[in-house]
């Protein structure tokens, strides 16, 4: 198969063609990796290479059967392959089994030959890790994909693959997405199981995907939204399926929007005017639309949310150490990290606890704007995609920086509601800028009956990169 016939289609668009006779399995295999040996040298987004064992293995029974798919190296895990979590601690870390995400991919018919990009242990929103070396974006190569899931949008937006695995624990669905070009969804807490494990920084982080097309998305979570054994906590199963909603009309809804940085000072202008742009769109297509301020102690919720990433980090690097029989050492993970882990180490149990009373106080001040408000609508990210190793560039100035890029994200991840991120905007330059929209909890089925509707009248799937 062409590359360029190849790139026309999303992921169902591709399996329709494996259902019809059109193309095998196969066929889609060697064009994904002819295209991964074009670009991957430049970009850096595919770190594992799982060829060999993807090639004749393709189910042939699935929605999307056939399809070449990518895991992040992080989270999921694959059995009898490595997953390294970014960090050279965890690079000869074998898994024994599936998770039940891997399993419900399977089961939909995708075809996993590799796995992606993501700094270590997904703590940081730009892919610059020491182990796997630093992801660059396809619409500027001296400019970050975003992160965690910095090389699964970048594999999607150079044309690798339609859709890839990804997940977001502050923003690491949306803030890829947003630097890519691409439909980015993080579904609501509960919504996808993290079985066997049960749950990534207390709630806060949630599996999914990047995907071109809103209904490769909603297909994706379609496949894998099914409760497994023991999990802690899940959400009813939706009235029907998410792939469906897509085509259905949204109805007239109660939009707020903002201009605000929640979590620094102000936005870049052009991602202040992708806003009010984003505003004009949806009322124009029959939306009541307004400006609002959104409500929460977030200082607060950002400190809380810190201190829980800290004991979490200690605790996976102290759970390593017992395994092992010795201590993780300065050197065997980030410097970075391991500050992270020291800071986490000092975290006591009441800390913890009035840390997470902290988030759920401002889940619920979140909450009460939503009973005015169907969705909310603001920036996805402070600016658009940032140049490669900016965030590290003054030792003094990371946690500012940090937030002057990602200052939307993470909010949502600790009230546990779903949000997308939307390519419906560009810079001067050219770089994608993504508008984020915010959901009640549970109701992804309105995230995308609005997405469908954002992409009919504004359509994002023709602009790619050109490596």
């Amino acid at each position: 198969m062409r590359f360029e016939d190849y790139r026309k289609h999303d992921a169902l668009g591709l399996a329709d063609l494996v259902r019809r006779g059109e193309v095998s399995a196969d066929e889609l295999l060697e064009t994904a990796l002819a295209r991964k040996a074009e670009v991957d040298p430049q970009i850096n987004a595919v770190t594992s290479d799982l060829s060999q064992r993807a090639a004749g293995a393709a189910p042939a029974e699935g929605p999307l059967a056939g399809v070449p798919f990518l895991l992040k190296d992080l989270g999921a895990q694959l059995e009898g392959t490595v997953t390294s979590g970014g960090s050279k601690l965890f690079a000869d870390a074998v898994a024994p089994a599936d998770s039940a995400i891997v399993q419900l991919y399977k089961a939909a018919g995708l075809n996993i030959f590799g796995k992606t990009n993501t700094p270590e242990f997904g703590l940081w929103p730009v892919t610059e890790s020491e182990h796997l070396g630093v992801c660059c974006n396809p619409w500027d190569l001296g400019r970050t994909p975003g992160g965690s899931s910095g090389g699964a949008a970048a594999a999607v937006a150079a044309g690798i693959v339609p859709a890839a695995h990804a997940s977001d624990g502050g923003g690491s669905i949306r803030t890829p997405a947003s630097c890519c070009g691409l439909f980015g969804m993080k579904p609501s807490r509960g919504r996808v199981s993290f079985a066997p494990a049960g749950e990534g920084w207390a709630g806060a982080s949630i599996q999914h995907a990047v995907t071109r097309s809103v209904r490769d998305s909603a297909a994706l979570l379609d496949a894998v939204c099914e409760p497994q054994p023991g999990d802690p906590y899940f959400l009813p199963a939706p009235e029907r399926r998410f792939l469906e909603e897509v085509r259905r009309d949204p109805g007239r809804l109660r939009i707020g929007f903002t201009k605000a940085a929640l979590q620094s000072t102000a936005l870049d202008p052009e991602c202040a005017a992708a806003v009010v742009d984003a505003a004009r769109l949806c009322a124009e297509l029959g939306h009541e639309v307004e400006e609002v301020t959104v409500p929460g102690d977030l200082a607060g919720m950002q400190a809380a949310a810190g201190l829980v990433i800290a004991a979490s980090v200690a605790a996976t690097l102290d759970a390593e150490a017992e395994r092992r029989g010795r201590a993780v050492e300065a050197g065997e993970v980030e410097g970075l990290t391991m500050a992270t882990y020291r800071r986490g180490k000092g975290v006591g149990g009441a800390d913890y606890v009035r840390a997470l009373a902290t988030l759920h106080a401002f889940g619920r001040d979140m909450a009460a704007l939503f009973q005015t408000y169907d969705v909310l609508l603001l920036s996805t990210l402070g600016r658009p995609p940032i140049p490669i190793g900016w965030i590290f560039e003054e030792t003094g100035e990371i946690t500012e920086r940090l937030f002057s890029f990602m200052p939307n994200t993470q909010p949502f991840n600790n009230t546990g509601q779903p949000a997308m991120t939307v390519p419906l905007a560009w810079s001067a330059s050219g770089l994608p800028i993504g508008i984020q929209f915010v959901g009640r909890m549970g109701d992804e089925a309105g995230l995308f009956r609005l997405a469908g509707q954002l992409e009919r009248a504004r359509p994002w799937f023709g602009r790619v990169p050109q490596l």
